[in-house]
C-alpha cells in the first residue's frame, strides 16, 4: 500500500507521517518513507537517521540530465521498482524503516521543481512492494502535486487540516483534484487544541464530504521535537495516531518466527 500524506504547508504533514511510520514498524510491518519534498530538509532527522539519503535525482545525473531523459518515453528503463534495485548511497536504513529522497531545491535561480515532479509520478507508480511493507508518501506541499499526476500511483490519499481557513481551503481542492483522479481522500485533524476547534473543523469538512479519520492534539513533544530538529518520541500524539492507523491497516501484520 502507497499512502499520500499532503497538505498546506505547515501543516504538519511530515510529523504525521513520521508518527505513522513509527507505529506502523511497531505493528509488525516494514516501513519505506519517500521524501516527494523538495523543499523540506528535516525528515531524516524526525525519523531517526543521522544523514538524509542521495536523493534519486543525483542517481540519475542530476537535474540537467533529468530534464534530457524527460524527452524519452521512461526516466527508468525498469517497468518496476523494488528496495532492491536502489543503490544503498540512495536508501538509509534502519530496523525496518527505510528512507529515500527525490530531491531538493539547494539553490537560487535553479529553475523549475518540473523534473523532481515527473521523476516522483514515474517513480511512485513502477515501485513496488513486499505483503508488509507499507508506503508513506511526505508530498509537496499544496496541490500542485496532483497537477503533475504524481499520485497516480497512490493507493490512498490523506489530507493533514491545521486549524486555519487556508488548510480547509487547500483541503477543499485536495478533495475535488483527487475524485478526479478516481483517490479517495480522508482527513487528519493536526495541532488541535481543544475539543471545539476539532468540532468546528469536523463541520467545515463535513460539508466537502471529506471524513476524518484522526485528531492529533497541540502535543509540545512534538513542537520540541521539531523546533531541535530531534526525534519525535512518544507523547499524546503518538497515541492518537493509533486511530488513524486502524482506519488505514485495521490487521496486524504477519511476524516470522523462528528467525
Amino acid at each position: 500500500m502507497k499512502v499520500s500524506v499532503c497538505g498546506k504547508g505547515g501543516s504538519g504533514k511530515s510529523t504525521i507521517v513520521t508518527l505513522l511510520a513509527n507505529l506502523t514498524l511497531q505493528r509488525g510491518f516494514k516501513v519505506l518513507v519517500v521524501d516527494s519534498d523538495e523543499s523540506n530538509s528535516g525528515l531524516f532527522k524526525m525519523l531517526g537517521f543521522e544523514k538524509p539519503p542521495l536523493p534519486l535525482m543525483e542517481m540519475l545525473g542530476g537535474k540537467s540530465a533529468l530534464k534530457k531523459r524527460m524527452q524519452r518515453p521512461n526516466i527508468f528503463e525498469l517497468s518496476e521498482i523494488t528496495m532492491e534495485d536502489i543503490p544503498s548511497n540512495y536508501l538509509e536504513r534502519k530496523d525496518g524503516l527505510a528512507l529515500v529522497s527525490i530531491g531538493k531545491i539547494l539553490q537560487s535561480l535553479e529553475g523549475c521543481a518540473c523534473p523532481m515532479g515527473v521523476l516522483s509520478r514515474e517513480f511512485l507508480k513502477k515501485l513496488r512492494s513486499g505483503e508488509d511493507m507499507i508506503i508513506f508518501v511526505d508530498m509537496e506541499a499544496g496541490v500542485e502535486h496532483f497537477g503533475r499526476g504524481i499520485d497516480e500511483g497512490i493507493d490512498r490519499v490523506i489530507v493533514v487540516v491545521e486549524p486555519s481557513y487556508e488548510s480547509l481551503r487547500v483541503a477543499e481542492k485536495i478533495k475535488g483534484l483527487a475524485d478526479g483522479m478516481g483517490k479517495a481522500v480522508d482527513a487528519v485533524l493536526n495541532k488541535v487544541p481543544s475539543d471545539q476547534v476539532a468540532g468546528k473543523l469536523d463541520e467545515k469538512l463535513k460539508g466537502m464530504n471529506i471524513g476524518i479519520i484522526g485528531k492529533i492534539p497541540n502535543d509540545p513533544r512534538v513542537f520540541d521535537a521539531c523546533f531541535e530538529g530531534g526525534v519525535i518520541g512518544q507523547g499524546e500524539a503518538s497515541e492518537a495516531v493509533g486511530k488513524v492507523l486502524d482506519a488505514i491497516l485495521p490487521f496486524p501484520a504477519s511476524i516470522p518466527t523462528g528467525e
